[in-house]
């Protein structure tokens, strides 16, 4: 593979994927709504000479073909948060969305997925420009819906691996509130499993003078949520990492009635499936013992996503390290362990057995970083990653990634800069 070492974009290269960047960050959209992110993206890989297609709705597939060679999967996410953005950008998002229980929120790209669409657009127009040292075929899958962990799936059901070459690796990346200029990857396990749920508990309504009529959902789920809290502390071998959050809790109108249910929701983090298993039968049995143990009915549970663990292949995170450590130096390079973060990345590659590796690479310069205590993380309303270093740093491993398999030698992507 060739030496990118010194990669550097040229003026209009870089004024390029900034406007990209900008254009992205400035128009967000709702998980599995995200049409309008679908036909830009659309338009601008027809414009490079890719083949394009749509997949799991509003998932778009690109593939660049080049001849004879390994085939490469490289995968961005698409979809946007309900946030209102505090950034005080002047490329800040003021669009809103609606949710799926009709709901109207303002929407933001506050975990970087526009960052990731900036990246693999720019790195599909320079590989697409520079067909003579590199050869094989990249399959550039813009996903939809990662937040709800709907997208994954969606495009594997619309016939994802029957419609698009099949990789034999496939790549992503995420930005991550770090150095900028750095990347945070492991080897196996890179990220959680996750499962939200939410839970409707049914009692009796009745008058705030009148208790003994009623059965009081909000004392019986609050004692729901109270007993929840040990199952790691108590049911979960200390050296097994677990994560119970209740998310939500609402019930009652009024302070003189008490209500007829309550809802509330949770989410649960685990690395391991025998830890998984554990927690999961110790909310169902705790939700249920506490409503009998108040003559309420049986709660209902529902699921709301569920994220399968992250997984690295250790031979191929292995690989790209020592790729990654050459182009932008060891000191930049970190080996970690992995995050109680979930992805549903991983299932792209598991639908047909192919490796996979996903890694975080920084979004904060030095200045920002100690200028901030701390710096606002993902999934904050002021979360702005610095544009550069980030998203040529970003381009760089993407790229890094893809040459090491498909590049011809390591004079590889001499042309345009690259």
């Amino acid at each position: 593979m060739r030496n990118i070492v010194d990669f550097e974009l040229n003026e209009q290269q870089e004024a390029r994927m900034h406007d990209l960047y900008r254009r992205l960050h400035s128009s967000p959209e709702l998980s599995m709504q995200e049409s309008r992110t679908a036909e830009f993206l659309e338009h601008e890989l027809e414009a490079m000479g890719l083949e394009v297609f749509r997949c799991g709705g509003t998932g778009v597939v690109g593939t660049l073909r080049n001849g004879e060679g390994p085939v490469v999967g490289y995968r961005a996410d698409m979809d946007a948060l309900p946030i209102r953005e505090e950034t005080g950008l002047d490329y800040a998002s003021s669009v809103t969305g609606t949710l799926p229980d009709g709901t109207q929120v303002p929407v933001m790209h506050g975990c970087g997925h526009d960052t990731h669409m900036s990246v693999a657009l720019m790195a599909a127009e320079l590989l697409s420009g520079t067909k003579t040292d590199w050869a094989g075929t990249i399959v550039f899958i813009f996903q939809p819906g990662e937040e709800t962990a709907a997208g994954a799936k969606a495009m594997l059901n619309d016939g994802l691996w029957e419609k698009a070459p099949n990789p034999q690796v496939i790549y992503g990346q995420h930005v991550w509130p770090i150095l900028s200029g750095t990347v945070n990857i492991s080897t196996g396990t890179a990220m959680a499993m996750a499962d939200s749920w939410k839970v409707t508990v049914h009692g009796r309504q009745a008058h705030g003078s009148q208790p003994d009529q009623s059965i009081d959902p909000i004392v019986l789920a609050a004692h729901m949520v109270i007993r929840i809290q040990t199952i790691v502390a108590r049911e979960v071998p200390p050296m097994k990492p677990a994560v119970v959050t209740i998310g939500t809790f609402h019930g009652g109108l009024k302070e003189n009635i008490i209500p007829a249910k309550v809802e509330f929701t949770l989410n649960v983090r685990t690395f391991d499936d025998d830890v998984r298993a554990t927690v999961l039968d110790a909310l169902r049995r705790i939700i249920s013992a506490e409503a009998a143990a108040s003559k309420a009915p049986e709660p209902i549970i529902e699921e709301i996503s569920n994220f399968p663990r992250c997984y690295n292949d250790p031979a191929a995170a292995k690989a790209l390290i020592e790729e990654f450590q050459r182009v932008i130096g060891d000191t930049a390079v970190f080996e970690v362990p992995p995050v109680m973060g979930s992805e549903d990345f991983g299932v792209l590659a598991e639908a047909i057995g192919v490796p996979s590796v996903y890694w975080m690479f920084g979004a904060y310069t030095q200045d920002r970083l100690e200028s901030h205590d701390p710096v606002p993380g993902n999934h904050s309303p002021s979360f702005a990653p610095d544009i550069e270093p980030t998203l040529t740093t970003g381009l760089k491993l993407a790229m890094t990634a893809i040459l090491s398999k498909t590049g011809k030698s390591s004079e590889a992507g001499a042309e345009h800069g690259i």
